[in-house]
């Protein structure tokens, strides 16, 4: 069901980031072109990894894309999904937690001590899916992130 992404998969991997996109209704955010995930990917040195879900019959439903972490209390690695999905006429048949499944036998494996996300704070159905496996939401603190102009303005571009 679940298997490590191919270059033949950014195709289905870009559509179903626009499909995430646009199921969090930030469609116009989703920028990345199919040549950039393919470098990120594939490329001389691939920082970012993906794992497709698949079904019985070998359709990609889903697709989880991460990259290493670094935890300096703990001393080492850990796994961040940047995007996990499932499309919705499969959800609840078991992809999403064998996606999850995979990178946790990845970290165990590897001697990784965490495997991190976010969640939307709407996304209800999912945080309820993620509670169900065991993870604990991290209340205390804020995601932070700079971007586009803001981004350029502290580097000194602007």
């Amino acid at each position: 069901m679940i298997r490590n992404a191919e270059v033949a998969d950014v195709p289905v991997i870009h559509a179903m980031i626009r499909e995430l996109a646009e199921y969090e209704k930030v469609p116009h955010e989703a920028r990345a072109t199919e040549e950039q995930l393919r470098q990120a990917l594939f490329g001389e040195s691939p920082a970012v990894f993906a794992h497709i879900a698949e079904t019985e019959e070998g359709e990609a439903v889903g697709f989880s894309v991460w990259f290493l972490s670094f935890s300096t209390w703990r001393g080492v690695h850990g796994i961040y999904l940047e995007d996990l999905y499932v499309r919705p006429g499969v959800r609840g048949g078991g992809h999403g937690r064998a996606l999850l499944a995979e990178l946790a036998r990845t970290c165990v494996e590897r001697g990784y001590e965490r495997l991190e996300w976010s969640v939307l704070d709407w996304n209800l159905s999912a945080i309820e899916f993620y509670r169900s496996v065991g993870a604990v939401s991290m209340d205390e603190w804020t995601v932070n992130r700079l971007t586009d102009d803001a981004l350029r303005k502290l580097a000194g571009a602007e």
